[in-house]
């Protein structure tokens, strides 16, 4: 016989309290349903009725479920010695208890029939526990802590192996067969699987509501290495040309020790090229391509952990904040993160923000009552008592805040004097913030900064604008001209398919502005302003009143807006304010509104969640086409490499590599690995060819104006750039390269599957392999004026950042002394720009 024991009226109330309680600690409601157990962030209603919004926030308390009113199922008294113990049907403990018939006797527990002669076997049960859960039991209720890892951890095996195992059906890449569309045409259908399972996992986690942030963290940086990772796993050479430039500028710094201004107008700004070169020379590193493949995905992890501390600082929702990380990593296509001075600068950017927010931010709003009369002043004032969108500062000490200021402005420095564009990304919104009083600096920082960014162009970058002031100046207020050259411009003219890509881009860059415009919209329909974001997305647009940049302005402008693009959009989706719990679960408050019918707060939220996870999948499948849309011409071939290293072998003492462009005297970069070594004895010259491939009177010309040791390089790259942008006709290199091959004046010295290499049969008599050219300092002159201007430039920087560094000490006397520094700044700023201004003028008028 089996001896069940039967729990007591107590045991069975305590059993159907802890199950209440644990669900309604899983219930996806938007707010705790207890007062001692809310701790909400709200936001106060409008004081005057005639003002308030249609849209207010605030917590409110939802009813307890009917379960947990319910009262506990009865429970029969506990039977007589001797008597078999029975037992009721269970019942659901959240259920009330259904009517039975008294007369009718409560069913038994069935036992299994045993043999009368063997002795009866008792089971003992421990008094006041129940049997433990089976192994499988245990796994599946922790299913929501395992689960996501071990599928992310699945879809990256899936995807390393969707990519690099031989090709074949469903499986493996064929770079040969790469079409208009760009490295999405040859991946195949397991990667996109893997892709779209790991993003899920990521949804699955955020959707716990808890902040698993090592898991979150891991999540993204798979994504990351799905996405920014694709080319270094499937390719053998670094992808992009102009990487391989930025390795041969540091390789020839590392080796001479000095920069060449009248080579390149990068030089300039050599900060980025000193630094790698004394890197890969002091660690031994002869051929850099390792690091070069791998930089883009390194470059984007490394942009994640500013980002990351950047949203720590707004008030959000955990939802809001990790999907802004993964819009982040979905929409940054532009491939600016490769070997370059722009992607590393614009970590420096990143980190340059996150520190003025996390340790010199403000969140202050407006406590004065509403002007009386002015709609402008009226509506102006609002705006200004909305709740801040961001945390204040987190405090620290004064001897934190002077290094930290410090490294504000070491940074900005060192990005000064790596690149053009970013110092001033960095100057316009440390002036945003504090105009717009989200900082707690003042403007004498900026200004002092601002002048050392002009400082370095007058002093130390006059080779390049010398002779450029058109190219400088040219664009100043032409707005939409810089845009059209941007976006409409470069559709026009390509192959079908690659107009695809392009429409991508632009769509991408639609989609997210769309995102960012309806998530600022429904923020402030829950009275919260968000002003660090909106400075963050203006700023960078006001580069496009200054110039072109070479047709790329539209992509810089889109680099440095898209942090606050990407927070925005994840408001449309997540726009509500952080409800925290005395537990690890965070809530959300609900606002009211004033209209009869709305869904409800769980629901809204699941729907939210699915659609961001539509939206990411979206984004990631357009991502694919956008960044790798050129991968037919911007991937380097191991042939392509190679007939490059045949003329760096004959470059004594000097060369000239002759590459071919659609239109002579534009600023083409050539499609191939050029200027990777000996960049002061190779020089780079370019070739007329035309759309008929048996025209190659433009490569006779231009090696016939060249002394001996002249090559002409055709390679795969360069037709396929030909027949993607220009028009030209398919299998245009091959019918090219024939052509080549049939002439009688030309000698082909070097080919391979993928590059080709030409030279001239003969030359006049006599002549000579010339020494390599001078490069001389193109502009490197002074003023009289010039040593004054250094001192006064000297002067102001110093007294302007001493006078910041006296405001955040907070002494009495602080305010006196400041007054002077600011003061004796002021007056040595005058003296500084008038002697720059004298410099600009005297050199140019030369």
């Amino acid at each position: 016989m089996v001896f069940v024991r039967q729990r007591t009226g107590n045991e069975v109330e305590q059993e159907t309290a802890a199950k209440v309680a644990d669900d309604d600690m899983d219930a996806d409601v938007e707010v705790d349903t207890t007062s001692e157990m809310t701790r909400p962030v709200s936001l106060p209603l409008p004081a005057d009725p005639e003002d308030a919004e249609d849209d207010a926030t605030q917590v409110i308390q939802l009813p307890l479920p009917p379960r947990a009113e319910a009262a506990a199922p009865a429970v029969q008294a506990a039977p007589e010695a001797g008597e078999p113990l029975k037992l009721d049907e269970p019942r659901k403990p959240a259920q009330a208890p259904a009517q039975e018939d008294p007369a009718e006797p409560p069913a038994a527990v069935a036992v299994p029939d045993v043999d009368p002669t063997e002795p009866p076997v008792a089971v003992a049960v421990p008094d006041g526990t129940d049997p433990a859960p089976s192994r499988m039991t245990r796994l599946a209720s922790s299913a929501a802590s395992w689960l996501p890892p071990l599928l992310t951890l699945e879809g990256l095996v899936m995807y390393v192996l969707a990519l690099r195992v031989p090709h074949g059906m469903m499986r493996g890449v064929d770079l040969g067969k790469i079409d208009g569309l760009g490295l999405i045409s040859v991946l195949p259908i397991t990667a996109f699987a893997a892709i779209a399972l790991i993003i899920v996992s990521f949804f699955v986690t955020l959707t716990q509501n808890t902040d698993r942030k090592g898991l979150l963290l891991f999540q993204l940086a798979a994504v990351t290495f799905t996405l920014h990772g694709a080319a270094a796993l499937i390719e053998s050479e670094p992808r992009f040309p102009t990487a391989w430039v930025h390795a041969g500028f540091s390789e020839y710094i590392g080796r001479a020790g000095e920069a060449l201004p009248g080579l390149d107008a990068r030089f300039a700004w050599p900060g980025f090229f000193a630094l790698f070169g004394f890197v890969l020379r002091a660690a031994g590193i002869q051929d850099p391509s390792t690091v070069l493949q791998w930089t883009p995905f390194v470059s984007n992890l490394l942009y994640l952990l500013p980002f990351v501390l950047i949203l720590r600082q707004l008030v959000a929702t955990t939802r809001a904040r990790w999907f802004a990380a993964l819009l982040f990593i979905l929409v940054q296509w532009i491939g600016q993160d490769y070997f370059s001075p722009q992607g590393f600068t614009y970590a420096l950017y990143l980190v340059f923000v996150a520190i003025l927010m996390r340790w010199f931010g403000r969140a202050e709003p407006r406590t004065a009552p509403l002007p009386a009369k002015g709609f402008l002043r009226r509506t102006l004032a609002r705006l200004d008592g909305l709740s801040p969108g961001e945390l204040p500062a987190r405090p620290t000490t004064v001897t934190d805040r002077v290094v930290l200021l410090t490294l504000l402005v070491a940074l900005f420095v060192a990005t000064t004097a790596t690149h053009q564009i970013t110092p001033f990304m960095m100057l316009g919104a440390l002036t945003g913030l504090i105009l717009l009083r989200r900082s707690t600096l003042s403007l004498a920082l900026p200004v002092s900064l601002g002048l050392i960014v002009i400082a370095w162009i007058n002093y130390q970058a006059t080779p390049f604008w010398s002779g450029r002031i058109n190219e400088l100046f040219g664009g100043i207020g032409k707005i939409f001209a810089n845009l059209q050259e941007n976006t409409g411009d470069r559709l026009v003219g390509t192959d079908p398919q690659h107009a695809v890509v392009l429409q991508v881009r632009l769509a991408i860059c639609g989609v997210i502005l769309l995102f960012a415009a309806i998530g600022l919209l429904r923020r402030l329909r829950r009275g919260v302003g968000d002003r660090t974001a909106a400075v963050l997305l203006c700023v960078p647009v006001l580069a496009l009143g200054l110039q072109s940049y070479g047709g790329e302005i539209g992509l810089r402008v889109y680099l440095f807006a898209l942090p606050a693009a990407c927070i925005l959009g994840a408001y449309a989706f997540f726009p509500n304010l952080p409800a925290h719990t005395s537990d690890s679960r965070e809530g959300e408050t609900v606002p009211i509104r004033r209209r009869p019918i709305r869904f409800d707060p769980g629901t809204t939220r699941r729907i939210s969640a699915v659609l961001a996870a539509v939206s990411a999948l979206a984004l990631s499948v357009g991502f694919l086409v956008a960044r790798y849309g050129n991968e037919k011409f911007e991937r380097v071939t191991t042939g392509e490499a190679a007939a490059m290293h045949y003329i760096y072998a004959h470059d004594k003492p000097s060369a000239r590599a002759i590459y071919v462009v659609p239109l002579l005297g534009e600023e083409v970069t050539p499609t191939i690995p050029w200027r990777e070594r000996d960049i002061d004895r190779v020089e780079y010259d370019q070739a007329l060819v035309t759309k008929n491939p048996a025209d190659i009177g433009g490569v006779l010309t231009a090696l016939r104006s060249k002394p001996p040791n002249s090559f002409m390089i055709t390679s795969r790259g360069q037709s396929a750039y030909l027949e993607l942008n220009h028009g030209y006709p398919s299998k245009w290199g091959e019918r090219f390269r024939a052509a080549l091959d049939s002439s009688p004046n030309l000698k082909r010295v070097y080919s391979n599957a993928d590059a080709a290499i030409y030279t001239l049969r003969s030359y006049p008599k006599g002549s000579e392999i010339p020494p390599p050219v001078p490069v001389t300092m193109v502009g490197d002159r002074s003023t009289p004026w010039t040593p004054l201007g250094l001192v006064a430039l000297a002067l102001a920087v110093s007294t302007l950042f001493a006078a910041e560094l006296t405001r955040l000490r907070g002494t009495e006397r602080a305010p006196r002394g400041r007054r002077k520094l600011v003061v004796l700044g002021i007056v040595m700023t005058i003296a500084a720009m008038a002697v720059i201004v004298e410099r600009f003028v005297t050199l140019t008028s030369g």
